[in-house]
């Protein structure tokens, strides 16, 4: 089932906690056989809407829809005295008048405003004499700013460290890109004012399409996806498009090396073709004779190839135009996936090595924030001018008749127009120069970091020259059959990407503690530290979701600061070790976990999350459950 739900469990403190109980990143694991190739919310839209209710509560969003629905009930009154007719005596917040003049208001119409506009339309009465001045309420901004502040402390994020999560790219998102989606010029357009006809919108519209075409050597842009997994449907789809104009219906197979990004499998089922899984050798690359053998089983029914460059495994196929030229030599099309374009952008374009359509996304590589889902952006580009880039019907630029037309893949003809500007504003002020450095540095810091560890961690792809791309994994498989840790980690071990956006002192303290946990395992594994009671290890003797208080002792990682502060602690490790564990980890700067491990058991047996106290409500549907 695909989607997220936020659940209720407990941790080994029996503390009341919430997780995410189902979540959309099951591709990952189901590859093909998932039902689901979501990867991308759109978080920062949902958080600033979602502040926004919680500050104003539910009194509050009640009135400021009486005060809009108010003023249009004033400004209806005066236009009748004024002589003027409406279309309908219905209506919320906006008046259509006969001579065909629409207004529509909201709940920042001032008592001025009204005035304004009862002497437009001819009324010699002001709001103050038609009606009552509306007063106002106010919530206190301190409080809102404090509860967010609570939100925030609990979550580690780049104010606090680097997050090197592979694949996702988590670099810098500067306040300088971010402060352009809250101007009123691109926030609070009219609702009249449609976004072909908002001439500063289409001005960035065209440049940041400009752009994008001369980083990839794309012909158009579309962008219209609203994710990158939805750029990966569109983009398949757009093949289909073009081989249906052929007369190529037939052709559905698409083949998927084991290194390409998790979500292509799950997209190539989605958009309707037939997997085949591409093998790999042992430097990372494409098994090339594997590859050929494929292609010239599947050549009559080729569709197309997914393939992600540099590939998940952290290295440049270096073959990657003879991949493409075997792929077009056979009637197939080349989709190129764009999670790893941070250590293309300058330096090689996708256009020029074969492949034939990419999604981008904008919420990694182009610095819209994202991380917990989103938001995200995937826009989609192809190479020839052909007509199957997503199209629109109230668009005219984006219409086509053409009978093989992809048509509409989200509602919105340019997908979160909103958050555009922060990719605009990251390219222009960073400049050609400045993007083809920030790609050298992502692949210098990486090889830099897999450089410090490999005396200690095995890296598991380095390419037949021995370097990483801007990525890299290391091979954790060894530890899991010892007793000593489980780490949340990919298929084969954990990945690591630094980006651009980090200091070699940040890295160095990075690398500082994957060494300290390595030896801590060599501790364990050499007989030098318990190998049940360890800083290391989470060991109850009892099931998990029945924890009693002797069962409680024996609860090692994380260490919470209540686990720490407790007056009770029989560990055969000092307090000190279990928070403190390396010089750079001070008091001052420590990120506190705010729970100890959580009960997935539990957890996944009390899916529904109840807050506030379902006492307070009185609805049909908790009568049911109750009795159910």
């Amino acid at each position: 089932m695909p989607g997220r739900m936020v659940g209720v469990t407990r941790d080994a403190a029996g503390k009341e906690v919430y997780r995410l109980a189902l979540q959309t990143r099951e591709q990952h694991i189901r590859r093909d056989k998932a039902t689901s190739n979501i990867c991308t919310a759109q978080a920062l839209l949902a958080n600033m809407a979602a502040m926004f209710a919680v500050y104003h509560g539910p009194q509050g969003l009640k009135h400021i829809a009486e005060r809009t629905h108010n003023a249009a009930l004033i400004l209806a009154e005066g236009l009748k005295r004024a002589g003027h007719r409406l279309h309908s005596e219905k209506f919320f917040d906006t008046l259509k008048i006969t001579c065909s003049v629409g207004v529509s208001l909201d709940e920042t119409v001032t008592e001025r405003d009204l005035d304004d506009l009862l002497w437009v339309f001819g009324c010699e009465s002001s709001a103050e004499l038609i009606a009552e001045k509306m007063g106002e309420r106010y919530h206190s901004e301190t409080n809102i700013v404090r509860y967010m502040k609570r939100l925030e402390n609990k979550d580690i994020s780049l104010v606090h460290s680097m997050i090197p999560l592979g694949s996702c790219t988590m670099k810098l998102n500067s306040s300088s890109e971010l402060m352009p989606i809250t101007w009123r010029e691109f926030a609070n357009l009219h609702p009249f004012v449609p976004l072909d006809q908002a001439e500063g919108y289409q001005k960035l519209f065209k440049q940041l399409e400009r752009d994008l075409c001369e980083v990839t050597g794309y012909d158009n842009i579309s962008f219209q996806p609203n994710s990158g997994a939805q750029g990966e449907y569109a983009g398949l789809a757009a093949i289909k498009a073009y081989l249906n104009s052929k007369g190529e219906r037939s052709r559905s197979v698409c083949l998927i090396p084991k290194s390409a990004h998790g979500t292509n499998p799950a997209s190539a089922q989605m958009a309707g073709m037939k997997v085949q899984v591409v093998e790999v050798d042992r430097d990372g690359n494409i098994d090339m004779a594997h590859l050929t053998a494929l292609v010239d089983k599947h050549k009559a029914n080729l569709a197309a190839m997914m393939i992600t460059y540099p590939s998940t495994f952290g290295v440049f196929e270096e073959k990657i135009s003879d991949v493409c030229d075997l792929i077009h030599n056979n009637g197939g099309q080349v989709y190129l996936d764009g999670a790893n374009m941070n250590a293309q952008v300058g330096l090689c374009r996708p256009g020029d090595y074969g492949s034939d359509v990419s999604h981008l996304n904008l919420h990694k590589t182009f610095c819209i924030p994202h991380g917990g889902g989103g938001p995200g952006m995937g826009p989609i580009g192809e190479v020839p001018p052909r007509p199957f880039l997503p199209s629109h019907p109230v668009v005219p630029m984006y219409s086509t008749n053409h009978e093989s037309s992809l048509g509409t893949i989200s509602a919105a003809p340019w997908g979160s127009s909103a958050i555009l500007p922060i990719s605009w504003a990251y390219i222009k002020m960073m400049g050609s120069k400045g993007l083809v450095h920030a790609s050298e540095v992502a692949i210098l810091n990486a090889n830099y970091m897999a450089k410090r560890l490999e005396e200690h961690y095995k890296i598991l792809f380095r390419g037949s020259k021995g370097f990483v791309a801007h990525e890299f994994i290391l091979d954790v498989r060894p530890f899991r059959r010892r007793p000593t840790l489980k780490l949340l980690t990919w298929p084969r071990g954990c990945k690591i990407m630094p980006t651009e956006s980090e200091d070699k002192a940040e890295m160095d303290r990075y690398c500082d503690a994957l060494l300290g946990i390595r030896q801590e395992i060599a501790d364990i594994e050499e007989g030098r530290m318990d190998s049940r009671i360890n800083p290391l290890k989470f060991e109850v003797k009892e099931s998990f979701h029945q924890l009693t208080e002797c069962s409680v002792c024996l609860q090692m990682a994380p260490h919470s600061l209540a686990c720490i502060s407790s007056s009770n602690w029989d560990r055969p490790y000092t307090r000190e070790h279990a928070a403190f564990p390396l010089p750079f980890i001070r008091p001052e700067s420590k990120f506190w976990p705010s729970i100890s491990r959580i009960d997935d058991i539990y957890g996944d047996q009390h899916l529904v999350c109840t807050c506030p106290p379902m006492e307070a409500y009185e609805s049909p549907y908790e009568e049911k459950r109750a009795s159910s």
